[in-house]
């Protein structure tokens, strides 16, 4: 089913131009040859589907495939190619080396799509097709978020609504009304939150009257909601709210926000559950604020998590896709690596190390660079799915690596300077700190690394030379230029064989921190040993979290930083290799569901903004042949 390309042209065409000119194969083709069987495969449309879970259940004998995630030194604006990178090189072993593949990556959210990022289904010849459906609404998942985000969002504030009109023994007939024979009954939800408060009684009407009341007021302390509403667009104007102006809400007004639907912690808990009843589990235990005890508040307690999980239920099955070159692809979660772990759902690797077999491979890509998603990657991914990867691809571009010799700043929508068209040896020589000290973030954990220099047209050889040089000379297995965005998988055929080259025997893969050590702790061995650090400054705030958290018992998740994706450090502005800097933590979170505790660097926002000229202005639809037009 894989094939090599015959139609590449010298002059690459844009990317949609290029996609749009391919014809993807019937997803029930991919699925056919990939192992997948009709009975678990939900079609949607021709040329995407959803695969059952069962797969796993069906294959759990079958040894696993190569495990192998591929990752990036720190990025410029303009992005370096680490998913066109994934893609073309899954096109290699497939079309071109006779492995079998898959490429697990993340759905982009359509706030960047539709801004200056664009999508990203990759690029030139190494795309996921069709990039229209995969840029754009896919199979709803996002909007399933978007719905479960905000139900839950619409509960929180109405439960406090009505708590602020209404004594216990109002409350409680209202949530459990008799029936016309008097009875009374509990939702199964209810009775989770009955459990939490240690009551075992499952009939209401034995419930005493401190029962009742324990049971009925939530109490939660407005000012320690963290649980904001979300959208899948770019909108500044709502990073900051005020809610309930409407002359019904009698006056009950609070400040809030909205995310960007791929920052709500539902997304992470999609990319993190392992099952149905794993994501049901998850969602029931995520944390909306605290009530005035300082006791934590879940969606459980708020009685919506049944209803999240309805929403939800769909989403968590795997989207099928396909490569230009007809290699296998999920397209499931999409988690951002700056605010979030940055990696695509552990569902879809353990599904696609199954299907590939013992001779296999399987990419799975990690968000920005691997100070970001490949370090989340380790210490949260692998954690919850027991998988060991077998090795990493560090992608390197020589632009990126003059930015941080100190080059003049990549803006995206602006011509590149000088600098990154012409030579310069010297330039590069001492951006390369970066990847030297991103590989050995990589060897850090125990697993072997291979360099892709992914090209450009302005590269020369001798800067190329100097890349790989140094790169070996840094510890990495091998270091391989691919010109995969040109010329598809034949451009990635190299390396292609230096990863099967370098990851054929098993790796050391270890977690870089025990969950076992204090939240400071682990923040500070992340700053230290990953970030090249020299430590870190608490907010009161974040002090105080820390004290509310441990005594919550939630010190032994997890640590997610939240911080630039343009530096090792917390400030955009230090490039290269920085040293000797201290952390600031303004603020910690708590993602319980999704299993990871968040403190936010310096400022980070989680609502993106639209800039003059955003990419919208290039989208339209050819309205006689339906043809989508200006997507990127």
């Amino acid at each position: 089913m894989p094939h090599k390309l015959t139609n590449i042209l010298t002059r690459v065409p844009s990317d949609i131009d290029i996609a749009q000119a391919a014809t993807p194969l019937p997803i029930e083709k991919i699925a056919a040859e990939a192992g997948i069987l009709p009975e678990e495969l939900d079609l949607y449309g021709k040329s995407k589907a959803k695969v059952h879970l069962s797969i796993r259940d069906r294959l759990k004998n079958s040894p696993n495939g190569k495990y192998v995630v591929v990752t990036a030194i720190t990025p410029t604006p303009l992005g370096e190619g680490k998913t066109t990178t994934t893609v073309g090189l899954s096109q290699a072993l497939g079309a071109h080396l006779g492995k079998r593949v898959f490429t697990c990556i993340r759905q982009p959210s359509q706030g960047p799509t539709f801004g200056i990022k664009g999508g990203a289904a990759g690029g030139g010849y190494s795309q996921i097709i069709p990039m229209e459906e995969f840029n754009l609404h896919l199979t709803g998942d996002i909007h399933a978020i978007i719905a479960a985000n905000n139900l839950l969002a619409a509960a929180i504030d109405a439960r406090m609504f009505h708590e602020a009109s209404a004594d216990d023994t109002q409350m409680f007939e209202r949530l459990c009304p008799p029936g016309k024979d008097g009875s009374r009954k509990f939702s199964p939800v209810m009775l989770r939150r009955l459990r939490k408060l240690g009551i075992s009684k499952t009939d209401p009407n034995e419930l005493t009257p401190e029962e009742r009341s324990r049971f009925a007021r939530l109490d939660i302390d407005p000012d320690t909601i963290t649980w904001r509403r979300v959208l899948d667009t770019n909108d500044r104007m709502l990073r900051g709210i005020t809610i309930g102006q409407g002359p019904e809400e009698k006056g009950f007004t609070r400040s809030t926000g909205f995310d960007i639907a791929v920052a709500s912690e539902i997304m992470a808990v999609l990319a993190l559950a392992t099952d149905l009843a794993d994501m049901r589990d998850r969602l029931g235990r995520m944390v909306i604020g605290n009530n005035k005890a300082g006791e934590p508040i879940t969606a459980d307690d708020i009685g919506a998590s049944g209803a999240l999980t309805v929403l939800m239920k769909d989403t968590i099955m795997p989207n099928l896709m396909q490569t230009i070159e007809g290699t296998p692809a999920f397209v499931h979660a999409g988690p951002f690596a700056n605010i979030a772990h940055g990696n695509s759902s552990i569902v879809a690797d353990q599904i696609a190390l199954k299907l590939v077999g013992p001779d296999g491979y399987v990419l799975t890509e990690a968000g920005f660079g691997a100070d970001m998603g490949f370090e989340k990657f380790c210490n949260i991914k692998c954690r919850y799915s027991g998988l060991k990867p077998d090795g990493a691809v560090l992608v390197a571009t020589i632009r990126a690596l003059k930015m941080h010799g100190g080059g003049p700043k990549v803006v995206a929508g602006k011509p590149l300077a000088n600098a990154y068209t012409q030579e310069d040896l010297s330039l590069l020589e001492k951006g390369c700190s970066n990847m030297v000290r991103m590989i050995a973030d990589v060897r850090a954990f125990g697993i072997p690394v291979v360099v892709a220099v992914n090209r450009f047209k302005d590269d020369t050889d001798n800067e190329v030379a100097l890349v790989r040089r140094l790169a070996k000379e840094a510890g990495a297995a091998d270091a391989v230029v691919s010109n995969h965005w040109a010329e598809g998988g034949a451009g990635a055929v190299e390396l292609g064989k230096a990863v099967i080259a370098a990851f054929e025997k098993k790796s050391d893969f270890h977690f870089l921190y025990s969950l076992d050590l204090s939240i400071k702790e682990k923040i500070e061995k992340i700053v230290k040993e990953i970030y090249g650090g020299a430590g870190v400054e608490y907010s009161p705030e974040a002090e105080k979290q820390v004290e509310v958290y441990t005594r919550q018992g939630f010190d032994k998740l997890p640590i997610c930083m939240a911080k630039t994706q343009y530096s090792l450090s917390h400030d955009a502005n230090l490039k290269g290799a920085p040293s000797g800097f201290t952390v600031p933590v303004r603020e910690i979170r708590a993602s319980v569901g999704a299993g990871f505790l968040y403190p936010l660097l310096g400022t980070m926002t989680t609502m993106p903004g639209l800039s003059t000229r955003p990419g919208y202005y290039d989208v339209d639809l050819d309205t006689a042949t339906g043809r989508i037009i200006g997507l990127s």
